[in-house]
């Protein structure tokens, strides 16, 4: 029986889905450990969410869908649902971490990640465009820098501009509303 990991390292299709939806995972179990960031505990994993959270993003934007592009000479069609959601989060990053704010991001990423790790999904796509850069795009995104954060403020614009946000991205602003 062929052991998938060495079969990985000698074929290179399906290592940037692999590394990014381990990525979706880590920050999953990130969020799951902030629950309500009522402790310390809970808010320094919110924090690392946070942080690894944008730099996913930044990964995707500037590396994984800009490759895409270029290769295939225009936006992947899912592009601009992507950037979308990606809006919505990163304005939901802004205000402190609240259930409500919580709940509106698991809402977000139970619909978007699906859209990039299935088997035709984005990270498959752009494996594919990519062909025999793959290890390039690979390493590119395996050294992808943090992005810098500033501390979390909330306040009505903030929420007001998240709320806005997530109505682009076509999620029910109500999420942020205390229940």
């Amino acid at each position: 029986m062929n052991d998938p990991v060495l079969d990985s390292e000698k074929n290179p299709v399906g290592r940037i889905r692999q590394f990014l939806t381990d990525d979706h995972r880590r920050l999953d179990a990130l969020l799951t450990a902030a629950a309500s960031c009522s402790s310390d505990n809970e808010r320094a994993a919110y924090d690392e969410f946070r942080r690894s959270l944008l730099k996913h993003i930044g990964i995707e934007e500037k590396i994984l869908l800009a490759a895409a592009q270029r290769l295939l000479g225009k936006p992947l069609a899912q592009a601009e649902r992507l950037r979308l959601d990606h809006g919505a989060l990163a304005a939901l990053l802004m205000p402190l971490p609240a259930p409500s704010v919580i709940r509106a991001i698991k809402a977000i990423l139970a619909a978007h990640n699906p859209v990039e790790e299935g088997p035709d999904g984005v990270y498959d796509i752009c494996e594919r465009l990519a062909k025999d850069e793959a290890d390039d795009l690979l390493a590119s995104i395996r050294n992808a820098p943090q992005v810098p954060t500033r501390p979390n403020m909330t306040s009505p614009k903030i929420l007001d501009a998240a709320r806005r946000a997530m109505a682009r991205a076509g999620y029910d602003p109500s999420l942020l509303d205390d229940n």
